[in-house]
């Protein structure tokens, strides 16, 4: 199984804001949508609700709750540890959020897909965990400029250091 962590982070490593995300690019929703389908996704229960249409389609839809139960088209697991369990060898699976899954999914992730954005949002709530502790290596950077709506960005591929 390789455990991909998949997310867009502002210069000050902020992801959301009062449930939601704290930028909408275009592009990096369409990454999102385009590694993600067909392999399994893994979330909290706060990332599960903030979904406009509920479960993602195309994809198995993995929710972590240890106080709910009722996610529709979804399997529940209470940990991260447990939901692994019911995921095949050859399997992929895209951890999506929030900072707490994130966090604890850095400690055995395979890759990281990040959406690197050169901005700060005006108000955050939300932050992706620390990661630049040298267990990660850049593998790919693509960088992408400012537009009239869209802050400059740069989809960033990382490798975890062997």
């Amino acid at each position: 199984m390789q455990i991909n962590i998949i997310a867009a982070i502002a210069q000050n490593r902020a992801i959301g804001f009062e449930n939601d995300m704290v930028y909408f690019i275009k592009e990096d929703l369409r990454r999102f949508k385009q590694l993600t389908t067909g392999h399994t996704v893994i979330m909290g229960r706060k990332t599960f609700r903030s979904l406009p249409k509920g479960a993602l389609p195309n994809r198995r839809n993995i929710v972590l709750s240890r106080t709910e139960t009722d996610f529709p088209n979804c399997d529940v697991y209470a940990s991260l540890e447990e939901a692994l369990q019911y995921i095949g060898a050859d399997e992929q699976a895209f951890i999506i959020g929030g900072a707490s899954v994130y966090k604890e999914g850095l400690k055995i992730a395979d890759r990281l897909y990040l959406t690197e954005i050169d901005d700060t949002p005006a108000q955050a709530d939300v932050f992706f965990p620390e990661f630049n502790d040298g267990a990660w290596k850049i593998e790919k950077c693509e960088s992408r400029p400012a537009s009239e709506d869209t802050p400059a960005y740069s989809f960033v591929d990382y490798v975890r250091a062997k």
